[in-house]
């Protein structure tokens, strides 16, 4: 028998409540999983999401976010700095990078904000009216309105 494990189709997609919605797009946003920068992605209420990338060193001037045709771009690059000091050591990786994330379909970005050194990118999934549920009421012959004909004075 043959197990397939579809935890990696969660790294890099946001609002799919259904795996198998998933399939048609395995061919793979960013290809093999990178792992830089790292980045977590969270629900925050029913219709809410949160994806928070560690940009440690990057400022707002370094970083953008573009959205087209349901797939979310977060790059940064750092921008080049006249450097005043010999650097002895080089451990705040500050490559740049661009992490792609494939929205469901209504998925809509509420706002983005920098907060030491997290780059927070807010989404929510907006249904239209016309995708929502309804329940429809059920008529039975005991509960139709019968129309009584006015009377008409002469």
């Amino acid at each position: 028998m043959c197990t397939f494990d579809f935890s990696p189709l969660y790294r890099s997609t946001v609002g799919f409540d259904r795996m198998f919605s998933l399939l048609d797009q395995v061919g793979g946003v960013e290809g093999p999983v990178p792992g830089y920068p790292p980045y977590n992605i969270e629900r925050t209420n029913e219709n809410s999401y949160r994806i928070s990338v560690a940009v440690a060193g990057f400022g707002l001037a370094d970083l953008s976010i573009e959205i087209k045709e349901n797939r979310l771009s977060i790059r940064g690059e750092k921008q080049p700095k006249d450097k005043t000091g010999q650097v002895l050591y080089l451990g705040i990786a500050a490559r740049t990078f661009e992490r792609n994330f494939q929205l469901a379909d209504h998925v809509a970005v509420e706002g983005a904000s920098l907060d030491n050194g997290l780059l927070n990118v807010e989404l929510v999934r907006e249904i239209p009216e016309a995708m929502k549920s309804r329940v429809i009421p059920i008529a039975s012959p005991s509960k139709l309105l019968e129309v009584q004909p006015t009377q008409v004075a002469a």
